[in-house]
């Protein structure tokens, strides 16, 4: 009974002694290389000449870096000691700490990250006191900036089940750094790690749609829903937790709009996602009303994206913009929208027409008598009917050149759409 005693007692002596071997080891390594590379760059790049009057405050110099450092490494070591074996005062310093050491040196984060450290910041990221938890967030957030090794160890140390329920419950700069944060993990969606993109969503939306998130914070989330939105696997997830309406209405926010849309032209394409869009209440009119965002170039070029692809073989659709009023704003976007948004505004419009020439039939426009097959055609008859086709034509398109001049006159490009106009035939538009 004594010696299984002497033998569990002594099992965490040797623990702990071995974890500070390792961590002595792993400091003097990281010392070593510092004080090496800053040798090597004070060093003169000619081999050769050798200035007598600067060498002794070189070494000086090298001497006062090399003691920066191995001042910095002994407060790294102490903050981790701390972080593992001091109290909670104590580890709220540390972790402090660490994340403004990690802010600033990419080498220091991949060398903490193999220390340990990271499932302990986790567990403190799910306290309940407050200070404690948002330093530990700001410390996940610096350690997980550019390292894939340290995003992974915090995906396996369960960052995601210790997401806050009620986000209304922290404070925003708490919840920003979790937006952050969830936003450099989204990042592991585009690579083979699994990501449990059902317990992000939740949260991502209920902070878009909360009143009290500022725009940073749901910038972050936007962010983060669009790196998951990159995977068609994730749609069903982002589908079924409503982001597709949330995304429509932040769309209409010229300052989250472009990565609202951009999530959305990533969902679209998928079965579910182009279904939910469709059967949105703010589907097409918020759509065609970003149309007419001269000054946002982007968001036009993607409104009229996920257009298209709704518009793209459902009679439906188009009916439903052509009673938006979209024609006359894709004319608009035509004349006047990018080099991409005008190339997709002519494509819906060359299928409007299209579609508008099918309807046309013998029960459209200008009736004539109806001849048995192989009687000849009356030429004046046919004259007149092309005649007024053309005159129904330049009437329609004149009155849409009027109300693309009504717009253009509040930028101040009135005269040269005038002279636009002026020498444009019903040739050159394809509507």
């Amino acid at each position: 009974m004594s010696d299984s005693t002497a033998s569990s007692s002594s099992s965490p002596i040797w623990l702990y002694s071995y974890i500070k071997l390792r961590f002595f080891n792993r400091i003097r390594r990281f010392l070593r290389s510092k004080s090496s590379n800053r040798k090597r760059n004070t060093t003169s790049s000619d081999p050769h000449h050798f200035d007598t009057s600067s060498l002794r405050p070189t070494k000086v110099m090298v001497k006062e870096s090399s003691n920066d450092h191995e001042d910095g490494g002994l407060g790294l070591q102490r903050a981790v000691k701390k972080l593992h074996f001091g109290s909670w005062e104590e580890k709220e310093l540390a972790a402090e700490e660490i994340g403004t050491l990690a802010k600033d040196d990419v080498k220091v984060r991949k060398l903490v990250g193999g220390l340990g450290v990271i499932p302990v910041l986790v567990s403190m990221a799910a306290s309940e006191v407050v200070d404690r938890r948002r330093v530990a967030v700001f410390a996940l957030v610096q350690l997980a900036n550019g390292t894939y090794t340290n995003k992974a160890l915090m995906v396996e140390a369960g960052i995601f089940s210790k997401l806050p329920k009620d986000i209304n419950i922290h404070d925003e700069p708490t919840k920003h750094r979790f937006a952050e944060l969830l936003m450099l993990l989204s990042s592991l969606a585009n690579t083979p790690f699994p990501l449990p993109s059902s317990e992000i969503v939740p949260f991502l939306v209920s902070s878009l749609e909360s009143d009290s998130s500022n725009v940073e914070t749901k910038q972050s989330c936007l962010g983060a829903l669009h790196n998951l939105s990159a995977m068609l696997d994730n749609a069903a997830d982002l589908v079924s937790n409503g982001v597709v309406d949330t995304l429509l209405k932040l769309s209409s926010d010229k300052e989250l709009s472009e990565k609202a849309l951009a999530t959305l032209g990533n969902l679209v394409v998928t079965l579910m996602g182009k279904k939910a869009v469709e059967n949105s209440h703010l589907v097409p009119e918020s759509l065609i009303e970003i149309l007419t965002w001269d000054e946002k170039s982007k968001c036009q070029e993607l409104s009229s994206y996920i257009l298209m692809i709704l518009a793209h073989q459902s009679s439906d659709q188009r009916e439903k913009m052509a009673k938006s009023g979209i024609v006359p704003v894709l004319l608009e976007v035509a004349l006047l929208g990018s080099s991409l948004a005008q190339k997709r505004a002519l494509k819906l419009l060359q299928w409007f027409k299209d579609e508008r020439q099918a309807k046309m039939g013998p029960h459209s426009g200008p009736q004539t008598a109806r001849f048995a097959f192989g009687s000849p055609v009356n030429p004046q008859a046919a004259q007149q009917g092309k005649k007024m086709m053309k005159n129904l034509v330049k009437q329609s398109l004149h009155k849409n050149m009027e109300m693309i001049t009504r717009r253009a006159s509040a930028s101040g490009d009135s005269s040269k759409i005038k002279a636009l106009i002026i020498s444009t035939s019903s040739k050159s538009l394809p509507y």
